[in-house]
């Protein structure tokens, strides 16, 4: 495994990522959450050297923290711990965003109980609460920093003017946000934003849920409890467009000798040393398979090949539904 500095902290994180959301939540039913499985696939990531593992409190419910808890109790140590809070939920299981102090303050608790940790490496806000200026929400997880409860903060689905206001109150040492061959939307201006305040971009879903991989023939093969099945790029007629990226995609990987995922990260990658990919797996073989991306490297011919294929094929739909794209870069 390769590493990378997180932001100007000096902390050495590596690579490439774990997302562990998928483990316990969105991508599928009770039946299609194997903790075994998963527990097992935390212990390899340590051996591939993979250190930032990524949570949140609302994977499951408090779920995810709790499944990760096992590995931590003995091996916490080897984790750079990264965790969110912000999002709560209704009696009828709808969510809704809480950016609060007071509300933080109580989420935090609460995840440091669920983790069986005295710290958290790296605490995000989930989202920007328009309700509540982000000076005030940072402010108070600066609190949370002098309590030694929390070691830097970061921020996730931010606007620039945002993360500015932010960084002003207290270092901001990571964005977290949605980054990938099928979604780019970063690279305008809160790339620039972030590279010059020195923080770290790290990108969730970069393998566009598993579009990128090639793995998805049809969103027909998701479970009914896949929360993919009511996002616009997995509709049929625009799931059926963003195939011919796919498949354009898959014909250079094999040309290169690598699989569709790992042209997916190591494309990332290329993108800068402040560029953090945390791809989510729940199982083994393809843990191994994202590791393997920090050793491919592209010339800048590959680049241009790459580029060339994403100009000439047009990603269909939102990454969210409606509603959620009001949520993102805020």
């Amino acid at each position: 495994m390769q590493y990378r500095k997180l932001g100007k902290t000096g902390e050495s994180i590596s690579a490439i990522g774990l997302g562990c959301m998928g483990m316990s939540y969105a991508y599928g039913n009770a039946q299609d959450f194997n903790e075994q499985e998963s527990l097992a696939t935390l212990e390899l990531a340590l051996e591939l050297g993979i250190n930032l593992w990524d949570t949140a409190d609302m994977y499951g419910q408090g779920a995810n923290e709790i499944l990760l808890s096992k590995i931590l109790a003995t091996k916490r140590d080897k984790v750079f711990l990264a965790t969110k809070f912000g999002f709560r939920f209704r009696e009828d299981n709808t969510t809704y965003f809480d950016g609060s102090p007071k509300y933080l303050k109580q989420a935090c608790e609460a995840s440091l109980k669920r983790l069986k940790v005295d710290v958290i490496d790296l605490y995000y806000s989930h989202r920007i609460d328009d309700t509540v200026p982000v000076e005030e929400t940072v402010g108070a997880m600066a609190e949370l920093v002098k309590e030694g409860k929390v070691r830097y903060l970061g921020l996730s689905e931010a606007s620039a003017a945002s993360i500015k206001k932010a960084h002003a109150v207290h270092p901001i040492a990571a964005l977290q946000t949605e980054y990938s061959l099928f979604t780019r939307d970063v690279e305008n201006d809160i790339l620039a934003t972030t590279r010059e305040l020195g923080i770290s971009l790290v990108a969730y879903s970069p393998l566009g849920r598993g579009i990128a991989t090639g793995a998805i023939s049809s969103p027909d093969v998701l479970s009914d409890g896949d929360f993919r099945k009511g996002l616009p790029r997995f509709q049929q007629e625009n799931f059926q467009q963003n195939l011919q990226t796919v498949t354009a995609l898959e014909t250079f990987a094999k040309e290169k000798g690598i699989t569709l995922a790992q042209l997916s990260l190591a494309w990332l990658l290329a993108q800068g040393d402040d560029v953090v990919p945390i791809p989510g797996t729940k199982r083994r073989k393809y843990l191994q398979e994202n590791a393997a991306a920090v050793e491919v490297n592209f010339s800048k011919a590959d680049m241009a090949a790459i580029e060339n294929v994403l100009r000439n094929n047009t990603v269909a739909g939102e990454r969210y539904t409606e509603g959620g794209m009001k949520m993102v870069n805020r």
